[in-house]
């Protein structure tokens, strides 16, 4: 199990890591998080929706992502209250106060029967926890970090983030503040992000070993391997940058909603070498881009809200009567209709917001969560969609409404799902939406995309053709996995496990 002294030390990333790398060395591996909070999700192949994060570190261990890896999955819909997904299924929104009562508690027999199904079909369970095990107001509590440990009668290793300061003291203090039994069950510890010489870091790591009595077992250099991240964190980070013309780059601007969800969207746009992808949360640098997309959102009458009063929503409609492309996915999809009803509150306190009126379309929101994986075919043959009409086109769905276009409109795809055929997506003007996620990964689509918006500009696009985005993510993955199988004593993780070292070696001989 993978534990940190605080949130965003890399839990996540070093679990996808070891995943490969199990992976690699011929075990049946899976991930494991007991409870994942995050806007970023997915939806699996039998409709139920988790956390991102876990459908990365399956595909790394080459396994289908499966909702027992996240068996809760808490999706925040406001500032006290979260929607609450268990086993793959929507419970509804709860707020803060009361899941971390008798309702959290509750949820922990579906921890337990996910947790002990994987340990008794897989090999390896690499087991991620959230936060920090010593948040003494949560612990009593707890059912993602070291109460799953001791369920498992797992050891854990203990992350440290080195490059934000305060490493050594939080990792003393995190240990300080355990149980004794789950002190126990520390068996090592990484030190992550590190910049500079590993000889100047070694007596720190020499006085934690004295100071803890626990090993060192790698330090793992600062990076940048194209992961997706798991939330929105990761944008809080991020430097906004005002539309500027790139004369080898296109200016794609994503609009930074209060409550975006599924940005992980946009990915395959970042990974071409001829895009630029900025998220903007101030009018003034939106600009004049190639591109403006507005993305999914937990709370799409709030995030529309936001648009009207921020000015946002009045620019993003000039800009489109200018005929500036714009692209709607999900929540970003809904708004560019004329309104959006909520009439039973199934997303918030709103009744109705209008919408931006780009798009002849009314959406209204139903308790019912549609969430599927789907297949489909490109019935479009406008603009870029003119070089890929009929071909196919993959991805999936999260959302409670439902959108009705005006008739005598034609729909961008024709989707298929559990046996069911039923028509996505609209156009008008350079202006288009659809429900479906991952729209981007599929490259032929991606391709004709960019080579018009590059045409747009009065020129051929300066790359021959796009990447394949499964090609860029296996790389990815053995990239990860070569890093720190280089920066972690795996020898001594793997006695730490109670694997085999011999036999592996035997296997890596032969």
């Amino acid at each position: 199990m993978i534990q940190g002294t605080s949130s965003s030390v890399g839990k996540s990333v070093l679990a996808a890591a070891f995943c490969r790398i199990f992976y690699q060395e011929g075990y049946l591996v899976s991930p494991f998080k007991a409870q994942n909070m995050a806007l970023n999700s997915f939806v699996t192949a039998t409709g139920g929706e988790m956390g991102r994060a876990q459908v990365v570190q399956a595909q790394a261990a080459g396994v289908d992502p499966d909702v027992r890896m996240n068996p809760i999955l808490l999706k925040p819909s406001g500032p006290s209250g979260s929607q609450v997904i268990i086993m793959g299924q929507s419970q509804g929104n709860v707020t803060a106060l009361r899941y971390h009562g008798e309702y959290q508690r509750m949820t922990w027999p579906s921890v337990q029967e996910a947790l002990h199904s994987l340990l008794d079909e897989y090999e390896i369970l690499v087991i991620e926890g959230a936060g920090s095990p010593a948040e003494v107001n949560l612990k009593s509590n707890d059912i993602v970090n070291m109460r799953v440990a001791l369920e498992a009668k797992s050891p854990v290793l203990l992350v440290a983030d080195i490059d934000r300061g305060g490493a050594l003291a939080s990792v003393v203090g995190t240990l300080e503040l355990l149980e004794p039994e789950e002190r126990d069950l520390v068996k090592g510890i990484i030190f992550n992000k590190f910049r500079g010489e590993l000889a100047l870091l070694q007596p720190a790591l020499d006085f934690i070993e004295e100071r803890t009595g626990i090993p060192v077992v790698g330090v793992v250099p600062y990076f940048k391997i194209r992961i997706p991240d798991e939330d929105s964190v990761a944008l809080n980070e991020s430097t906004e940058r005002p539309s500027v013309s790139l004369p080898d780059q296109l200016d794609v601007a994503v609009v930074r909603l209060p409550y975006i969800s599924n940005f992980t969207d946009f990915d395959a746009l970042q990974d071409e070498s001829d895009v630029s992808v900025r998220y903007v949360t101030e009018i003034g640098n939106l600009g004049k881009p190639d591109l403006i997309i507005l993305p999914g959102s937990k709370n799409t009458l709030a995030d529309l809200r936001f648009l009207h009063e921020s000015g946002f929503g009045e620019q993003i409609s000039k800009l489109s009567e200018e005929e500036i492309p714009l692209i709607g996915i999900c929540g970003g999809y809904q708004m560019m209709g004329r309104s959006v009803l909520d009439p039973l509150h199934t997303e918030s306190e709103l009744e109705e917001v209008a919408g931006l009126g780009i798009l002849p379309m009314v959406t209204e929101f139903y308790p019912q969560k549609h969430t599927v994986q789907s297949t489909g075919t490109i019935l479009a043959n406008r603009d870029f969609f003119k070089a890929c009409t009929g071909e196919t086109v993959v991805g999936y769905e999260i959302h409670m409404g439902r959108s009705t276009m005006d008739e005598g409109h034609t729909p961008l795809f024709n989707l298929t799902s559990n046996g069911v055929s039923y028509p996505d997506g609209l156009q008008t003007r350079n202006s288009f939406g659809t429900y479906l996620h991952g729209i981007f990964d599929n490259d032929s689509l991606r391709t004709e995309l960019l080579k018009w918006l590059w045409q747009r500009r009065g020129r051929c696009r300066p790359v021959e053709a796009s990447i394949s985005q499964a090609s860029l993510r296996e790389a990815a993955f053995n990239e990860l996995a070569d890093l720190v199988r280089q920066s972690v004593d795996l020898e001594r993780v793997r006695a730490i496990m109670g694997l085999d070292t011999q036999a592996i070696h035997l296997a890596e001989t032969v």
